[in-house]
């Protein structure tokens, strides 16, 4: 996966948005407002944050060394992610649906 790939993959989810908040070298895609994941795009190599279950973060942390602690993140919700080979994009493209499923989460009931 490269930066374009990552960049596609996020804008064909529905609803996605890509912004800028933190300046020209980070980009934020979001779903309904709220950051679904954060990429830098200088890293070298490729790395990208996002969020995810608690116990599901520890387990992939432990499971992949290419898995760490969000950085500049609420370590307990999200993970860093290091593209370097050793995990494949059908895995990294599931992590980041996960990402995007938990922030859009599921639609507000109407008040009556």
């Amino acid at each position: 996966m490269n930066i374009e790939t990552l960049q596609e993959y996020c804008l064909s989810k529905p609803g996605a948005e890509e912004t800028l908040p933190f300046g020209p070298d980070t980009l934020v895609y979001k779903i309904n407002g709220k950051v679904f994941l954060l990429v830098g795009l200088e890293s070298n190599p490729l790395q990208f944050n996002v969020k995810c279950d608690p116990d599901t973060a520890l387990e992939l942390r432990e499971e992949y060394p290419c898995v760490l602690p969000g950085y500049h993140m609420n370590k307990k919700h999200w993970n860093t992610i290091i593209v370097d080979g050793s995990v494949a994009m059908a895995t990294l493209k599931q992590w980041i649906d996960w990402s995007y499923d938990l922030v859009k989460g599921k639609p507000k009931a109407k008040k009556k």
